[in-house]
Protein backbone atom coordinates (compact mmCIF):
# COMPACT_ATOMS: atom_id res chain seq x y z
CA UNK A 1 0.00 0.00 0.00
CA UNK A 2 2.92 2.34 0.70
CA UNK A 3 4.10 1.76 -2.83
CA UNK A 4 0.71 2.85 -4.20
CA UNK A 5 0.61 5.88 -1.88
CA UNK A 6 4.01 7.08 -3.09
CA UNK A 7 2.89 6.41 -6.62
CA UNK A 8 -0.10 8.73 -6.33
CA UNK A 9 1.84 11.40 -4.43
CA UNK A 10 3.68 12.32 -7.59
CA UNK A 11 2.60 15.65 -9.05
CA UNK A 12 1.90 14.46 -12.59
CA UNK A 13 -0.70 11.68 -12.43
CA UNK A 14 -1.21 10.56 -16.01
CA UNK A 15 -3.64 8.08 -17.51
CA UNK A 16 -0.78 5.62 -17.90
CA UNK A 17 -0.05 5.79 -14.18
CA UNK A 18 -3.71 5.11 -13.38
CA UNK A 19 -3.69 2.08 -15.67
CA UNK A 20 -0.53 0.73 -14.07
CA UNK A 21 -2.02 1.26 -10.62
CA UNK A 22 -5.17 -0.58 -11.66
CA UNK A 23 -3.13 -3.52 -12.91
CA UNK A 24 -1.20 -3.63 -9.62
CA UNK A 25 -4.45 -3.65 -7.63
CA UNK A 26 -5.90 -6.44 -9.81
CA UNK A 27 -2.76 -8.58 -9.41
CA UNK A 28 -2.68 -8.07 -5.64
CA UNK A 29 -6.35 -9.02 -5.40
CA UNK A 30 -6.02 -12.08 -7.63
CA UNK A 31 -2.95 -13.60 -6.02
CA UNK A 32 -3.07 -12.45 -2.39
CA UNK A 33 -6.68 -11.65 -1.49
CA UNK A 34 -9.10 -13.86 -3.46
CA UNK A 35 -7.37 -17.18 -2.62
CA UNK A 36 -7.90 -16.50 1.08
CA UNK A 37 -11.51 -15.30 0.97
CA UNK A 38 -12.89 -17.99 -1.32
CA UNK A 39 -12.50 -21.73 -1.20
CA UNK A 40 -14.08 -22.12 -4.63
CA UNK A 41 -11.76 -22.64 -7.62
CA UNK A 42 -11.70 -20.09 -10.40
CA UNK A 43 -14.21 -20.98 -13.10
CA UNK A 44 -12.78 -22.98 -15.98
CA UNK A 45 -14.25 -24.13 -19.26
CA UNK A 46 -11.60 -26.81 -19.62
CA UNK A 47 -12.47 -30.47 -19.84
CA UNK A 48 -11.99 -32.44 -16.64
CA UNK A 49 -10.83 -35.87 -17.74
CA UNK A 50 -10.38 -38.91 -15.54
CA UNK A 51 -8.96 -42.38 -16.02
CA UNK A 52 -11.38 -44.51 -18.02
CA UNK A 53 -12.78 -41.60 -20.05
CA UNK A 54 -12.75 -41.66 -23.83
CA UNK A 55 -9.81 -39.61 -25.07
CA UNK A 56 -10.86 -36.40 -26.87
CA UNK A 57 -10.24 -36.33 -30.60
CA UNK A 58 -7.77 -33.79 -31.97
CA UNK A 59 -6.26 -32.51 -35.18
CA UNK A 60 -2.77 -31.01 -35.17
CA UNK A 61 0.28 -30.82 -37.44
CA UNK A 62 3.90 -31.81 -36.97
CA UNK A 63 7.04 -29.93 -38.02
CA UNK A 64 6.60 -31.06 -41.63
CA UNK A 65 2.98 -29.98 -41.84
CA UNK A 66 1.62 -33.52 -41.64
CA UNK A 67 -1.75 -33.61 -39.91
CA UNK A 68 -2.53 -36.10 -37.15
CA UNK A 69 -5.72 -37.01 -35.31
CA UNK A 70 -6.54 -39.50 -32.59
CA UNK A 71 -7.74 -42.11 -35.09
CA UNK A 72 -4.21 -42.29 -36.54
CA UNK A 73 -3.19 -44.04 -33.33
CA UNK A 74 -6.01 -46.59 -33.24
CA UNK A 75 -5.00 -50.00 -31.86
CA UNK A 76 -1.85 -48.47 -30.36
CA UNK A 77 -0.96 -47.20 -26.92
CA UNK A 78 -0.43 -43.45 -27.20
CA UNK A 79 1.78 -41.44 -24.85
CA UNK A 80 0.52 -37.90 -25.38
CA UNK A 81 2.59 -35.45 -23.39
CA UNK A 82 1.98 -31.72 -23.16
CA UNK A 83 4.94 -29.51 -22.29
CA UNK A 84 5.42 -25.73 -21.90
CA UNK A 85 8.07 -24.74 -24.48
CA UNK A 86 10.78 -26.05 -26.77
CA UNK A 87 14.41 -25.74 -25.68
CA UNK A 88 13.69 -24.66 -22.09
CA UNK A 89 15.63 -26.59 -19.41
CA UNK A 90 12.76 -28.66 -18.00
CA UNK A 91 11.24 -29.43 -21.39
CA UNK A 92 14.61 -30.37 -22.86
CA UNK A 93 15.26 -32.71 -19.94
CA UNK A 94 11.83 -34.30 -20.37
CA UNK A 95 12.18 -34.71 -24.15
CA UNK A 96 15.66 -36.22 -23.80
CA UNK A 97 14.40 -38.61 -21.15
CA UNK A 98 11.63 -39.77 -23.50
CA UNK A 99 14.31 -40.12 -26.19
CA UNK A 100 16.66 -42.13 -23.95
CA UNK A 101 13.83 -44.48 -22.98
CA UNK A 102 12.22 -44.52 -26.41
CA UNK A 103 13.14 -48.15 -27.09
CA UNK A 104 11.25 -49.26 -23.99
CA UNK A 105 8.15 -47.45 -25.22
CA UNK A 106 8.32 -48.89 -28.73
CA UNK A 107 9.01 -52.41 -27.47
CA UNK A 108 5.82 -52.13 -25.42
CA UNK A 109 3.93 -51.06 -28.55
CA UNK A 110 3.56 -47.43 -27.47
CA UNK A 111 3.83 -44.30 -29.60
CA UNK A 112 5.22 -41.11 -28.02
CA UNK A 113 3.87 -37.73 -29.16
CA UNK A 114 4.77 -34.35 -27.66
CA UNK A 115 2.50 -31.30 -27.81
CA UNK A 116 3.22 -27.61 -27.24
CA UNK A 117 2.21 -24.23 -28.64
CA UNK A 118 5.54 -23.85 -30.46
CA UNK A 119 5.41 -23.54 -34.25
CA UNK A 120 6.75 -26.00 -36.82
CA UNK A 121 10.09 -24.22 -37.18
CA UNK A 122 10.70 -24.34 -33.43
CA UNK A 123 9.76 -28.03 -33.30
CA UNK A 124 12.07 -28.76 -36.22
CA UNK A 125 15.07 -27.13 -34.55
CA UNK A 126 14.28 -28.71 -31.17
CA UNK A 127 13.95 -32.20 -32.70
CA UNK A 128 17.13 -31.85 -34.74
CA UNK A 129 19.26 -30.45 -31.93
CA UNK A 130 18.38 -33.22 -29.49
CA UNK A 131 17.77 -36.00 -32.04
CA UNK A 132 14.23 -36.65 -30.89
CA UNK A 133 12.83 -39.80 -32.53
CA UNK A 134 9.17 -39.02 -31.87
CA UNK A 135 6.57 -36.63 -33.27
CA UNK A 136 5.99 -33.12 -31.90
CA UNK A 137 2.63 -31.48 -32.63
CA UNK A 138 1.79 -27.79 -32.67
CA UNK A 139 -1.13 -26.60 -30.55
CA UNK A 140 -0.76 -22.90 -31.23
CA UNK A 141 -4.34 -22.00 -30.26
CA UNK A 142 -4.34 -24.19 -27.17
CA UNK A 143 -7.33 -26.21 -28.38
CA UNK A 144 -5.77 -29.59 -27.61
CA UNK A 145 -4.62 -28.47 -24.17
CA UNK A 146 -8.12 -27.20 -23.44
CA UNK A 147 -9.84 -30.39 -24.58
CA UNK A 148 -7.50 -32.46 -22.41
CA UNK A 149 -7.83 -30.12 -19.43
CA UNK A 150 -4.19 -29.06 -19.34
CA UNK A 151 -4.25 -25.88 -17.30
CA UNK A 152 -1.70 -23.11 -17.18
CA UNK A 153 0.45 -22.92 -14.07
CA UNK A 154 0.40 -19.57 -12.23
CA UNK A 155 -2.05 -18.44 -14.94
CA UNK A 156 0.86 -17.94 -17.32
CA UNK A 157 3.01 -21.04 -17.84
CA UNK A 158 1.56 -23.78 -20.09
CA UNK A 159 1.02 -26.97 -18.14
CA UNK A 160 3.06 -30.16 -18.21
CA UNK A 161 0.76 -33.19 -18.35
CA UNK A 162 1.05 -36.69 -19.77
CA UNK A 163 -1.84 -38.87 -20.90
CA UNK A 164 -1.58 -42.58 -21.62
CA UNK A 165 -4.30 -43.57 -24.07
CA UNK A 166 -4.90 -47.31 -24.44
CA UNK A 167 -5.70 -49.28 -27.59
CA UNK A 168 -9.40 -48.58 -27.08
CA UNK A 169 -8.54 -44.88 -26.98
CA UNK A 170 -9.49 -44.52 -23.35
CA UNK A 171 -7.44 -42.64 -20.75
CA UNK A 172 -5.24 -45.02 -18.75
CA UNK A 173 -3.10 -42.41 -16.98
CA UNK A 174 -3.15 -38.68 -16.25
CA UNK A 175 0.10 -37.42 -14.76
CA UNK A 176 0.72 -33.74 -14.07
CA UNK A 177 3.95 -32.30 -12.71
CA UNK A 178 5.45 -29.01 -13.87
CA UNK A 179 8.72 -29.26 -11.95
CA UNK A 180 9.48 -33.00 -11.97
CA UNK A 181 9.71 -33.46 -15.74
CA UNK A 182 11.33 -36.89 -15.63
CA UNK A 183 8.51 -38.32 -13.52
CA UNK A 184 6.37 -38.29 -16.68
CA UNK A 185 8.59 -40.97 -18.20
CA UNK A 186 8.75 -43.25 -15.15
CA UNK A 187 5.00 -43.03 -14.48
CA UNK A 188 4.21 -43.65 -18.15
CA UNK A 189 6.38 -46.76 -18.31
CA UNK A 190 4.71 -48.22 -15.21
CA UNK A 191 1.26 -47.95 -16.78
CA UNK A 192 2.41 -49.15 -20.20
CA UNK A 193 3.92 -52.28 -18.66
CA UNK A 194 0.56 -52.98 -16.98
CA UNK A 195 -1.27 -52.48 -20.27
CA UNK A 196 1.21 -54.78 -22.00
CA UNK A 197 0.40 -57.61 -19.60
CA UNK A 198 -3.36 -57.27 -20.05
Amino acid sequence: MLLLQNFFNQQDSSLLQLIVAGVIIILISKFFILPFISSKPFPSKMTKLKVGDQAPDFTASDKDGKSYSLKDFADKVLVLYFYPKDSTPGCTKEACSFRDNYEQFTEAGAVVVGVSADDADSHSKFSAKYRLPFTLLTDNKGEMAKSYGVKKELLLIPGRSTFIIDKNQKIALIHTSLLNAESHITESLKVIEKLKSQ
